[in-house]
């Protein structure tokens, strides 16, 4: 798949009918036997004309490799993205890569970024030498004090003890207290890695598992500020299972958290979902008062059950497959070509207010349909992802059932959990746009 994947990506030479490769791709997601009654079965299926193939992935790159972008999201809109090629494709999805560079510039972009992961791994090594070994912690090794913990005997581990703990040279008092918050989190990332889509047989080797957790743990040591939080392994594991390159891997995953980093930052006065979830009731109380009136009545105003939704993406509303398919839809209605250039120039949070808030016909065909909405309306609602309109989306197909039905909130959660491997991802992205639409009419008017 990394090999296939590669030379698709950089477009070189390589022509494959609309199947190849399907299988083994899919292989990489495949659920074990033993589990196939637990998971939800996949809707989504590979259309012919409507799903990005390879062939047509391959005709969108020019000769030196620059690639036509609208052409590529008008297809994945309508039919997602064809499995042998997921990988390359969610790179350009996530603004890895800027669709006006070349192939060679891409090259050099990737080693650069190689390099660079390398040294940060080399640097976590230096202090945890498990980082790197193919094994992984799922029990602490310090105390909350800084003290080592030298029973390591029901760790998932097989490493010296002698060998675990390394005096590690420190410049200053904040240094130490960042080596020790991260150090207290190796054995909780480790709990959330075996226990992330356990159901799949690409997890059954520990080989795996340890990618995951390594990628982790080294987004962890980087991003010092949100550190690692429960919920970014579900956002992880279908990264790490699609990129064969651990380094790929992280930069990608490195995106995704740029898009919803502010989704982990909590505060002791809020959770760091909970603007997502504002904004959720101001969507809702605008396009149907009664409903939000409704919830309201049953203490529900703060639309905390969707928090599960809004974390991770709906990974547990879908298949493992579905959710992949979801995310691409969301990520090419979201999509705006100018979020590469931001990204290499800012460490700071995903800000859309770098979108124009005028462009000609040609550059907004560059832009999905989401975000091209919300650039013809002058941007009123840019800092609103699609994913909150895809709750609201899936409110609004309960509406009936949850003012006959709920008279508390437990009814409303268990509305909402019958959703769960019942909803199709191109038709909840439809009725998002549609709620959207709905929003921005009738806030114009307000």
């Amino acid at each position: 798949m990394g090999d296939v994947g590669g030379c698709l990506g950089w477009g070189k030479g390589v022509i494959m009918n609309d199947s190849a490769s399907g299988d083994t791709a899919e292989s990489l997601y495949a659920v074990r036997p033993e589990c196939l009654d637990d998971v939800p079965v996949s809707r989504f299926k590979p259309r012919r004309g409507k799903t990005l193939s390879a062939r047509k992935w391959i005709s969108a790159f020019s000769q030196d490799g620059h690639l036509d972008i609208a052409k590529v999201i008008s297809r994945i809109q309508r039919g997602g993205v064809h499995p042998s090629i997921k990988a390359v494709v969610w790179e350009f999805l996530l603004s890895c890569y800027d669709p006006n560079s070349t192939f060679d510039e891409r090259s050099q972009l990737r080693e650069q970024r190689r390099e660079q992961y390398a040294a940060w791994k080399t640097e976590c090594q230096s202090i945890e030498p498990t980082v790197g070994s193919g094994k992984y912690l799922t029990m602490p090794i310090i105390s909350e004090d800084g003290q080592p913990i030298q029973d390591l005997s029901v760790q998932v581990a097989d490493i010296k003890e002698s060998n675990l703990f390394v005096d590690t040279p420190v410049s200053d008092a904040s240094s130490e207290k960042n080596i020790l918050k991260w150090k207290l989190t190796l054995h909780q990332i480790g709990l959330d890695v075996v226990r992330t889509d356990r159901a799949l047989a690409f997890y059954e080797n520990d080989a795996n598992l340890a990618k995951l957790w390594d990628v982790l743990v080294i987004y962890a040591w980087v991003d010092e500020d949100i550190g690692y939080c429960q919920g970014m392994s579900d956002l992880c594991s279908p990264i790490v299972i699609l990129l064969e390159n651990e380094a790929d891997a992280f930069w990608c995953f490195e995106r995704v958290m740029r898009r919803l980093r502010g989704n982990f930052k909590s505060t002791a006065n809020s959770i760091g979902v909970q603007s997502q979830l504002s904004t959720l009731g101001a969507i809702i109380r605008t396009v149907d008062p009664r409903l939000h009136q409704h919830l309201e009545d049953m203490d529900g105003g703060q639309y905390l059950f969707a928090f599960r939704m809004l974390m991770v993406l709906f990974r547990r509303e879908f298949s493992f497959v579905d959710a992949m398919y979801l995310w691409e839809l969301m990520w090419a209605m979201e999509y705006n070509p100018n979020m590469f250039s931001y990204y290499e120039s800012s460490s700071t949070n995903i800000s859309k207010d770098v979108v124009p808030s005028t462009e000609d016909d040609k550059q907004l065909k560059k832009y999905g349909k989401f975000e091209r909405k919300n650039v013809r309306t002058g941007g009123t609602d840019q800092q609103t992802s699609l994913s909150v309109f895809i709750v609201a989306g899936v409110l609004e197909a309960k509406n009936k059932r949850l003012l006959k039905e709920a008279s508390g909130m437990d009814d409303v959660i268990k509305i909402l959990n019958d959703i769960t491997g019942n909803l199709d991802a191109k038709k909840a992205c439809k009725e998002a746009l549609e709620v959207h639409k709905k929003y921005l009419s009738k806030t114009r008017k307000s």
